[in-house]
This record gives structure tokens, sequence and C-alpha cells, in this order.
């Protein structure tokens, strides 16, 4: 599917919901829970940072290593949700994943703090690991290592785009009576629909 560029007006009202939700208190606004498979039915699910928005989509930042990042590699498709209780708005994304640039990553990963960038390098993210002191060990000797220099992001850390083909915006109304809008790619527009709630 030839996937459209997000409409001003879908990342408008994001901006607009976003803005609502810092506004009301929520205390992680940029959190989404991202839905992943494994192409055989296995659904997967856990919280991410927005990192970015464009008209290409939704940008967050992953070890590839991690069983999100696996199994984005072999179904490069995603469902991701934002619950904001605080304003009582959610947003639902539903659509294909695929990597950032190299160049975007390292620009992303030169902005992180010093000790996630060693971080980054010391979890084997998702893999068993036998203690606490073997990751802290890991940190320590990562340190020393990169002593007195940068930090290189792992060739493993990179960001993913989600570009969705639908976007529902849920507000929470009296009596259950909840104002559903969904934008939709249909013959190469987007389509805003409400919808029951």
């Amino acid at each position: 599917m030839n996937r459209l560029k997000l409409s001003g007006e879908i990342i408008d009202e994001f901006n607009k919901a976003f803005k609502k939700a810092r506004v009301s208190g929520e205390p992680e606004p940029t959190a989404m829970v991202l839905a992943t498979s494994n192409g055989e039915g296995m659904v997967t699910s856990r919280t991410v940072l927005l990192k970015a928005l464009d008209e290409d989509g939704f940008v967050f930042f992953t070890n590839t290593h991690s069983k999100k990042g696996r199994q984005l590699a072999i179904c490069p498709r995603a469902a991701a949700t934002f619950l904001w209780k605080a304003s009582g708005v959610q947003v639902q994304l539903v659509g294909a994943v695929t990597r950032v640039s190299d160049e975007a990553a390292d620009a992303y990963f030169s902005t992180r703090d010093r000790g996630s960038q060693i971080g980054a390098w010391a979890s084997r993210q998702s893999a068993p690991l036998d203690s606490r002191e073997t990751l802290l060990q890991r940190v320590k000797e990562l340190e020393l290592q990169y002593e007195g220099e940068e930090v290189p992001r792992p060739p493993w850390w990179t960001g993913f785009v989600l570009s969705p083909e639908t976007v529902e915006f849920w507000t929470q109304r009296e009596f259950r009576l909840h104002d559903r809008f969904l934008y939709s790619q249909q013959s190469g527009v987007w389509n805003k629909q409400r919808l029951n709630p």
C-alpha cells in the first residue's frame, strides 16, 4: 500500500490533544503503548516514548535486538495508543513501521545523556540476565572504555517511524457518549468519519 503523508489536519489535531494533556498535568504525555507481532499471531505490547512527529509519522527509538525490534524486522507493522487520562483523550494509530536513517539515529543518540548512551551499550535488551550486578559491571567497563570520549551509537540501536494508515481520536464525554473521529486513507486521500462511541 502506498502510504500517504499525514495531513496537516491530523498533525494539528494531535498537537492540540498533546498540549491539552500536558496542560492537564499528564505525567508522561509522550508515552505510547506500542503493539507489535511476530507475524504468526503472537502480539506483544509495551510502552515507548514518542520522540518526534512529522508528516512521515510517529518516531520512537529502541534496541533492534529487543523483542519489539525483532518483531518489527519480521512484521513491520504496529499499532500504538496514547491514553491521556488527565484530559480524557485517547489517540490510536495503526500502520507500517520503517527505520529512520542512520544520520537521524546518530543525531538523536547524541542528545541523550551520557548515562543513557552507556546504558544502550550495556543492555542486551529482552535477553535473560543472571543478575543486576552483571549489568552494572558492564556499565562500569563501558564507562572506562569511553572515558574522555564521546559515546558512539550502538549499531543495534536506532529509531523507527510508525506511518499510520488510520488515526483515531477519542474524547471522553458525559454518559459515555464519547466523541470518536477516525481518519483513514481512502483512494489516495485522508477521509475523516465520526464513529459511534
